[in-house]
C-alpha cells in the first residue's frame, strides 16, 4: 500500500470531510474518493461512511486510523533521520508531551535546565491529557510525556517505561478576596455550598472523592473547555476550583490558592518509548526529577 493514500485516510479523518481533505492536500475530491476506495478496496472493508455533514470512520476505519497514525510518525521520522544524516544535521527534535497544568511550568523549566547544561537543542512541547499523551508515546510521536495517574488512571502497558516522579497534592483556587483565601488548610465542609467549575473528567473525579470522604457533594455547576477558561471563570467569582498544586506558581494574578485539608493527591510519572530513545532523553529525565524536587 502507498503511504499516499495513508495520508490521505489519515487527513480525511482528521478534517471529517472529502472536500475539505482535497483542499487541504492539494488534490480533486475525486482523487480524494479514490484513494481512499482503493485502501478500503484492498482491506476488503469500509473505512469511511458519508452523510450529509462529510464523513466519519467506521468501526474497520477506526482500528486502521491508530496503526496508520504510528505508520507515519515512523515513516515520518526515518525521513528526517535520513534528511539530517545527509545535510549533517542535528539529531531529530526532543519532542516532549505534558498535561496542561505540568507543561505550565515544570516542564519547561526542565527544558531550560537541559539546555543550558547540554547547549543548543531542538525540541517541541505538546500539552495534552494523559490518556492522549500515552498514546502518542506508543505511536512514535513523543519521545518523553509526562503525565498524571489521575483518573482514568495510566494503564500498565510493556511497550512503554514508566518513571516515578513525585506526588502533586491538589488546592483549591479562588478569586483574590474570598473569605478563605489566605487562610489556613481548609476543610472541604466549609466549601459545601460553593459552585466548582471543572476542565477535565480526571479532576472532576479527583474533586468528587474528595468531597465523598469529607461527607459533602461537590456542586459542579459549570464545565471549562480547558485550563484557561476554567480560571477566567474563577477570577471573575463565578465558581471555585480544584487544580494541581504544581501548577498554584503559574497562575493569573487576579486568582489565588488555599491548601486543603487532606487534599487529594495524584503521582506525577514520565513514560518512553522502550525502544529507539532520543538521545537527550536520559538528561531531560535527570533535568525533570530536579525541577519537580
Amino acid at each position: 500500500m502507498a503511504l499516499t493514500s495513508w495520508r490521505t485516510f489519515v487527513t480525511v479523518c482528521r478534517l471529517g470531510s472529502l472536500s475539505a481533505a482535497a483542499v487541504e492536500l492539494g488534490y480533486t475530491q475525486s482523487a480524494v474518493s479514490r484513494q481512499i476506495a482503493g485502501l478500503e478496496r484492498e482491506l476488503g472493508v469500509p473505512l469511511v461512511q458519508r452523510h450529509v455533514r462529510g464523513v466519519r470512520t467506521t468501526p474497520a476505519g477506526e482500528v486502521f486510523l491508530h496503526h496508520a497514525l504510528a505508520t507515519l510518525n515512523e515513516a515520518d521520522r526515518a525521513m528526517r533521520a535520513v534528511r539530517d544524516v545527509r545535510h549533517d544535521a542535528p539529531s531529530r527534535p526532543l519532542a516532549v508531551g505534558a498535561t496542561p497544568s505540568l507543561a505550565a511550568g515544570i516542564v519547561p523549566t526542565a527544558i531550560r535546565r537541559l539546555l543550558e547544561a547540554a547547549g543548543p537543542l531542538r525540541w517541541s512541547l505538546l500539552p495534552e491529557l494523559s490518556p492522549e499523551l500515552h498514546d502518542r508515546v506508543i505511536a512514535g510521536a513523543l519521545d518523553v510525556a509526562v503525565v498524571t495517574d489521575a483518573p482514568p488512571g495510566l494503564p500498565d502497558d510493556p511497550r512503554v517505561e514508566r518513571r516515578f516522579l513525585g506526588m502533586d497534592e491538589m488546592v483549591v483556587v479562588l478569586p483574590v478576596g474570598h473569605p478563605h483565601a489566605g487562610q489556613e488548610p481548609v476543610h472541604m465542609q466549609a466549601l459545601a455550598d460553593e459552585t466548582w467549575v471543572e476542565d477535565n473528567d480526571g479532576s472532576a473525579a479527583l474533586l468528587r472523592r474528595h468531597a465523598a470522604r469529607a461527607g459533602v457533594t461537590a456542586r459542579i455547576d459549570l464545565t471549562a473547555a480547558d485550563l484557561l477558561g476554567k480560571m477566567a471563570l474563577v477570577a471573575t467569582g463565578h465558581a471555585i476550583a480544584l487544580i494541581p498544586g504544581v501548577l498554584a506558581g503559574a497562575l493569573r494574578i487576579d486568582v489565588t490558592t488555599a491548601p486543603l485539608v487532606d487534599p487529594p493527591t495524584r503521582g506525577i510519572y514520565t513514560i518512553t518509548p522502550r525502544r529507539d530513545p532520543h538521545p537527550s532523553t536520559a538528561p531531560f529525565l535527570d533535568q525533570l526529577a530536579t525541577a519537580f524536587g
